[in-house]
C-alpha cells in the first residue's frame, strides 16, 4: 500500500521525515503475538477499504461495538489507525483517477509474477507467495498523539537496563507493543543518523507515528514524525532549474530557465559513480552526493527547481524480446530515488521543489529546441521541462503545422511505415530462433502503432497544451505524430542523438527535399534496410 502525507490546515501536504530499524524480540512468544496482531490489523484494512468504498461511516465502522474492534479483536486506537490507512488508500486512488474497486492488497505487480510463475519456476514461485503473503499481513500502524505522550499503542521506551535478560546493547531503546491483554516488547536496533532526533522526540514526550512491516520473517519499523521546513526563499519567480534523467548515456541533463522562458545555462552531469557503486549503501551515497550538487547549483542560480512527475517505467524481463542490453540500463536506472532525494533536500534548504507531467517533454525538445538551438536531445527535455513548470505552453513552429498538412509528406511516410511492416512480416514469418522473433514481433507492433499515429497528419493538428489533463482535445497527438513522420523515415533511427539535419525544415526547406528520390540524405531506403539489420542481429 501506498503511505500518504497528511495535509495541514490550507490542504498543502506536512513533511514527514524519519528513520527504519529493526525489531529484535528477545522473547519469541512476543514475536508470535506481534505477527498475529499485524495479521489482524492487516485484514482490518481491507475490511475497511472495502466499508469505506460502499460509503459506510467511519466513525461507525471504528466504534467499540464495531465490526473492526469485534471481527478482529482490536482497540478503538488500532481500528481507527487502520480505517486511516484504508482511507490514504482510498484518496489516493481518486486522486490517481485510478478505479479503487481494482486496489490489490499486496501489490499488482506481484501477483503477476505469482501467475506467471506458478507452472514455470517452483522454487521462485514458492518465494515470491511467501513475499506476497508478508505483504498483506504484515503491517501495523498507530499514529502519534502529543495528548498520549508520543505513541499510546507503539511506544518508544528507553531503559538502562536490557529485559529479559539479553545483553546490554549500544541503545538501550525498546519498543512496547500493546497486544490488547499485555505488552511485547522489541529492542529497536539502527545505527541511522537522525537516531538522536528521535530519541530527543522520546524524551521530550512528543508525537511520532510508528509503521511495522514483515520482510523475510523479519519486523521492521519505520518511524516518522512532522518536520519543521525553512519558509520558502527561492522559488519560481526566479526561474528554474530543470531536470532530465537519461539512462543512455546514464547522466542528468540540466538547463537553468529564466523566467520569461529563454534558456540561460545549461550543463550535464554523469551518473557513472552511481552505476558503479559496489553495493547498495555507496549507491545511496553517491546518489545523495548528486542531490546535494543539483540543490547547491539551485541555490547559486537563485532558482527554483523542477523535474517530471514520473510513475513508472517499463524495465522489461527476461524473455521478451527487449534486449539484454535495454534491461541492463533500465535496472540501472534510479530515477525514481535520485528526483526523491533532490526534493526532500530542496525543501530542506527553502528551495520550492516542481513536478510537471512528462508527456512528450523529449519529443517537444528533440523537434523544436534541439535544432534550432543547437542542444542534445537530453538537454533540450530538460528546457521543455523548465518552460512546462513556469506555466508556458509549446505551439508547434509554422513550418512543422504546414508539414503536417502536407499530402506529399504524408504520402511518404505511410509508405515507409507499411513497407517496413511488410519486411518485418516476411522475417518474422521466416525466423526459427524464438528469441529473435519475439524480438521482430515487438518491432512489428512498434511499427503498427507507429502508422496508427499517422492519421492525425490529416487533421487539423490544433496546439498542444503544455500539460495535459483528463482527455485529450483532437489533435493533441501532432507531436507524436510529427516525431513518427521525422525520425525514422528521414534520420534512420526512432530516437536520433544527432538533430541537427531538421533545422533546414524548421527554416522551412521540406518543399526542397520532397522532390527528391529520397525525403532526406541520412534517412530513406538504405537507412532503413541498415535499421532493420542492426536492430535484429544484435543479441538480446
Amino acid at each position: 500500500m501506498k503511505r500518504g502525507r497528511k495535509k495541514g490546515k490550507k490542504g498543502e501536504p506536512k513533511p514527514y521525515t524519519g528513520l527504519e530499524a529493526l525489531l529484535v524480540f528477545p522473547d519469541h512468544g512476543d514475536y508470535v503475538a506481534t505477527l498475529d496482531l499485524m495479521r489482524r490489523f492487516s485484514s482490518a484494512v481491507r475490511y475497511g477499504y472495502k466499508r469505506l468504498l460502499e460509503g459506510e461511516d467511519r466513525k461507525e465502522l471504528k466504534r467499540e461495538d464495531g465490526p473492526l474492534c469485534t471481527l478482529f479483536h482490536l482497540n478503538t486506537r488500532y481500528a481507527d489507525d487502520a480505517l486511516l490507512k484504508a482511507e490514504a488508500l482510498l484518496t489516493s486512488q481518486r486522486e490517481l483517477r485510478e478505479n479503487p474497486r481494482k486496489v490489490v492488497f499486496g501489490g499488482r505487480k506481484l501477483l503477476a509474477d505469482l501467475a506467471r510463475l506458478k507452472r514455470s519456476n517452483l522454487p521462485l514461485y514458492e518465494r515470491k507467495k511467501a513475499e506476497w503473503r508478508e505483504r498483506r499481513k504484515g503491517t501495523l500502524y498507530a499514529r502519534g498523539d502529543r495528548s498520549k505522550g508520543g505513541n499510546l499503542n507503539l511506544r518508544l521506551v528507553v531503559r538502562e537496563r536490557s529485559l529479559f535478560g539479553a545483553p546490554t546493547p549500544q541503545m538501550n531503546l525498546w519498543l512496547r507493543v500493546n497486544l490488547g491483554d499485555r505488552y511485547a516488547w522489541a529492542l529497536v536496533k539502527t545505527s541511522h543518523p537522525r537516531l538522536q532526533e528521535l530519541l530527543s522526540r522520546v524524551y521530550a514526550h512528543e508525537p511520532y507515528n510508528v509503521e511495522l512491516a514483515l520482510r523475510e520473517g523479519r519486523v521492521y519499523a519505520l518511524f516518522s514524525w512532522e518536520e519543521e521546513l525553512p519558509p520558502l526563499s527561492l522559488t519560481q519567480e526566479g526561474g528554474v532549474l530543470a531536470l532530465d534523467v537519461n539512462a543512455d548515456p546514464y547522466h542528468l541533463a540540466l538547463a537553468v530557465v529564466n523566467p520569461d522562458g529563454s534558456l540561460r545555462r545549461h550543463l550535464t552531469l554523469s551518473l557513472e559513480e552511481v552505476d558503479r557503486a559496489k553495493n547498495r549503501g555507496a549507491k545511496e551515497i553517491a546518489l545523495w552526493r548528486m542531490a546535494h550538487r543539483i540543490v547547491s547549483l539551485a541555490q547559486e542560480e537563485g532558482v527554483a527547481i523542477a523535474t517530471e512527475r514520473l510513475k513508472h517505467l517499463p524495465k522489461g524481463r527476461r524473455g521478451d524480446g527487449s534486449g539484454r542490453r535495454f534491461r541492463r540500463q533500465a535496472h540501472r536506472f534510479a530515477y525514481r530515488s535520485l528526483l526523491g532525494k533532490v526534493h526532500a533536500l530542496a525543501r530542506k534548504k527553502g528551495i520550492q521543489s516542481l513536478e510537471v507531467n512528462p508527456q512528450d517533454t523529449s519529443t517537444i525538445g528533440m523537434l523544436k529546441y534541439a535544432p534550432l538551438l543547437s542542444l542534445s536531445k537530453d538537454v533540450a527535455a530538460a528546457y521543455v521541462i523548465g518552460r512546462r513548470a513556469l506555466g508556458f505552453k509549446e505551439e508547434i513552429p509554422k513550418p512543422l503545422k504546414a508539414l503536417l498538412q502536407d499530402p506529399s509528406f504524408h504520402d511518404r511516410t505511410r509508405r515507409f511505415y507499411e513497407g517496413r511492416i511488410a519486411q518485418l512480416k516476411e522475417r518474422h514469418r521466416e525466423e526459427k530462433n524464438p528469441y529473435l522473433k519475439r524480438r521482430l514481433g515487438r518491432e512489428l507492433a512498434q511499427m503498427r502503432k507507429a502508422l496508427a499515429t499517422l492519421p492525425s497528419l490529416q487533421g487539423e493538428p490544433g496546439g498542444p497544451a503544455g500539460s495535459t489533463a483528463g482527455r485529450n482535445p483532437q489533435g493533441i497527438h501532432a507531436w507524436r505524430a510529427l516525431r513518427v513522420g521525422l525520425f525514422l523515415p528521414l534520420l534512420g533511427q526512432k530516437v536520433p542523438r544527432d538533430l541537427s539535419a531538421l533545422k533546414p525544415i524548421l527554416l522551412g526547406s521540406w518543399e526542397g527535399w520532397k522532390r527528391g528520390l529520397d525525403p532526406h540524405p541520412g534517412g530513406g531506403s538504405a537507412a532503413t534496410d541498415a535499421h532493420l539489420r542492426v536492430g535484429v542481429g544484435s543479441g538480446g
